[in-house]
């Protein structure tokens, strides 16, 4: 049970990251129904007009939550051997779970372009003007990294080389930006 509740906390961390930056800028946020494919479900989305920086910042936040959120987890100084061999950690464990899981399916699906048009690839592409795949690679490679560490906690490389994509996913917001697509 306390996986679960770990990751529906991740969860709702995610959408929080949204709603904070919906919050700052104005956005009007607001509960909309989508379908992915048979698949009813809601998602979180605010109004239009907004400049490329915010609307990229507001599609990145869940990530950049989510990002954060597995560096705490991910820590050694938390568990001394790692995550994984926390015993009882089942809370943390379910949070991990759902932020690679989460960024495995965003990423898959930016790669297939599929899905509502609300996804979060989608409105990052579209307000930096690049290829909604090269959005999806930057949310996997972070994911899968994370899943390398707590497994292998010591891999230094894999801690460096996940938090340097997670800053350059960040720094994406100062890319100068177009209106082209709008």
């Amino acid at each position: 049970m306390n996986f679960l509740t770990g990751a529906g906390a991740a969860l709702v961390l995610h959408e929080g990251g949204h709603l904070t930056f919906d919050v700052i800028f104005d956005a009007q946020p607001r509960l909309e129904g989508v379908q992915f494919g048979p698949f009813p479900f809601f998602a979180v989305t605010h109004r239009s007009g907004l400049s490329p920086r915010r609307e990229f910042t507001i599609s990145s936040a869940g990530f950049w939550v989510q990002e954060g959120t597995d560096e705490w987890l991910l820590n050694p100084d938390r568990c001394g051997s790692g995550l994984r061999a926390c015993e009882g950690a089942w809370f943390s464990k379910g949070m991990l779970a759902f932020n690679v899981l989460n960024s495995v399916g965003y990423a898959l699906v930016a790669f297939a372009k599929a899905g509502p048009s609300e996804r979060d690839t989608r409105g990052m592409a579209d307000s930096i003007d690049v290829d909604e795949r090269a959005i999806g690679a930057l949310v996997l490679t972070p994911a899968l990294l994370d899943a390398y560490r707590y497994v292998n906690p010591t891999a230094r490389w894999a801690a460096w080389t996940s938090r340097l994509v997670k800053a350059g996913s960040v720094l994406l917001v100062l890319k100068q930006t177009s209106s082209s697509r709008r």
